[in-house]
């Protein structure tokens, strides 16, 4: 016990740099885990980096995408094509935080799906949609394994924000055009090869993913900068009344880290039936 003791606080240690800094730290290769470390279910590991997710995402559609198409910004599918002057829709910005995070460490797995997605590659295969059915109608996540993805985890994508309503009812290629605030509009999908794993490789993790929405932002930032007038980049949002202006990656990081922290430490500190305050005071005596 003692020894689990000196390792959370260092990961407690960890959360407090993970908060603080405007950019996650340069990634190891390996981990140094212990076997005299306690291990963490896969599923507090899901939880967190699920939290980033919703984080990031919302705050780019609610704070970027909707004030920014208000101030002269535009969303596209083509936002990649050198030609284009426009930034990834939310979808398009989770496939490339997805995309970055293929090529960290930690074998984490992200796919966004719905049932009646605008992009067909986005379209459920059988036995996912089994899974979207209880995901739908219990709006929480439903966990399962698989022989060959490994431990599994699927979250709703609910429309939290207006500008993921109207660009899906407004879309020429939407299936369905009666969306609604609230309606769970497809999941998330987690997949993570192991059942469990130690508090330095959640860190690790969280970590990583937290580098690949940096990187996912920095590359709409770097798009931006080639546009023939390009916006001012600091520490403004985009607002009517501001004009148009893009926080920069630290100040866009920082709001993801502040929304998604309180997810991120609990599931790492809290789950072994001991109020948050005993549980914390117990594990530091």
């Amino acid at each position: 016990m003692k020894s689990f003791r000196i390792a959370l606080a260092g990961a407690l240690s960890c959360i407090a740099i993970w908060l603080l800094v405007s950019a996650p730290p340069e990634l190891p290769e390996t981990t140094s885990a212990t076997e005299t470390q306690r291990s963490l279910d896969v599923e507090n590991m899901f939880n967190a980096v699920n939290a980033i997710n919703d984080a990031a995402r919302t705050i780019y559609t609610a704070r970027i995408v909707g004030p920014g198409l208000k101030s002269g910004l535009k969303f596209s599918e083509e936002w990649s094509e050198p030609d284009v002057e426009a930034g990834p829709l939310p979808a398009l910005f989770l496939r490339v935080v997805a995309g970055r995070m293929e090529s960290k460490p930690p074998r984490l797995g992200l796919y966004l799906g719905s049932d009646a997605p605008i992009n067909k590659s986005n379209l459920f295969s059988e036995t996912q949609t089994i899974a979207f059915e209880e995901v739908k109608a219990t709006r929480a996540p439903v966990f399962s394994v698989s022989s060959t993805a490994g431990q599994i985890a699927m979250y709703p994508d609910i429309a939290g924000a207006g500008p993921c309503v109207s660009c899906h009812n407004d879309h020429k290629d939407s299936p369905k055009t009666d969306w609604k605030l609230d309606d769970v509009m497809g999941a998330t999908t987690w997949t993570y090869p192991r059942a469990s794993l130690h508090p330095d490789e959640y860190l690790l993790t969280t970590d990583a993913f937290m580098a690949s929405v940096a990187e996912a932002y920095g590359l709409y930032l770097d798009k931006v900068k080639g546009f023939e007038t390009p916006p001012a980049i600091g520490t403004d949002w985009p607002s009517p009344e501001r004009g148009v202006a893009l926080p920069d990656v630290p100040t866009f990081m920082a709001a993801v880290r502040a929304k998604a922290a309180e997810t991120v430490m609990n599931e790492l500190i809290l789950r072994d039936g001991l109020p948050g305050d005993d549980k914390l005071a117990a594990v530091l005596q």
